[in-house]
């Protein structure tokens, strides 16, 4: 049968893969729980110094530590070494801000598919420094970008998120912006 105007269904590329209220409750259980884990997780990052100057080192700084005293990639651990120990500071504020963004966002469900992304990067990060590090489960960090990259492909602020409220809007409209914030949700 061909496809025609009329069988063919309006702004198929726009609609979510999850159809059934269960899946987008489902969808939307995960992107929260996700959302909560980065959130739970910044109780352990403790500002200002983010277990900097403690004796021995813990927090943020121990688990950076992990990155050089733990190898799994040589390169990352060059750059852990040299690049984020000496500026500590100034990326333990930046992980700190991007994974409380990372939390914030996937519970409101907006510009998830962008966040997810972030969520991807950050757990890659993550695994690059801590997968090596003793007695650490390392199908967890594993499960973390699965996870993510589930939030990108089904587009989970869709589901019971603000993406699912101003998409329809942003479809009225033209422009290159609208075309990113359209991309991102």
């Amino acid at each position: 049968m061909a496809v025609t105007e009329q069988t063919r269904r309006p702004n198929a590329s726009d609609e979510a893969l999850v159809s059934s209220r269960l899946s987008r409750a489902l969808v939307a259980l995960v992107r929260i729980t996700v959302a909560l884990l980065w959130i739970q997780n910044l109780s352990w990052k403790r500002p200002p110094r983010f277990g900097n100057h403690s004796d021995p080192p813990d927090g943020l700084y121990q688990w950076t530590l992990n990155g050089v005293q733990h190898q799994v990639f040589a390169p990352w651990a060059w750059f852990v070494q040299h690049l984020v120990l000496p500026n500590f500071l100034l990326f333990a504020w930046l992980t700190f801000l991007i994974e409380g963004c990372l939390g914030a966002f996937l519970l409101v469900g907006l510009a998830t598919r962008f966040w997810a992304l972030v969520g991807v990067a950050q757990s890659m990060a993550i695994t690059l420094s801590v997968l090596r590090t003793p007695n650490e489960w390392f199908w967890s960090y594993f499960l973390m970008i699965a996870a993510h990259l589930m939030l990108f492909a089904v587009a989970a602020g869709r589901a019971y998120g603000i993406d699912g409220v101003i998409r329809p809007l942003w479809r009225q409209r033209g422009g290159v912006l609208v075309k990113l914030l359209r991309a991102a949700s």
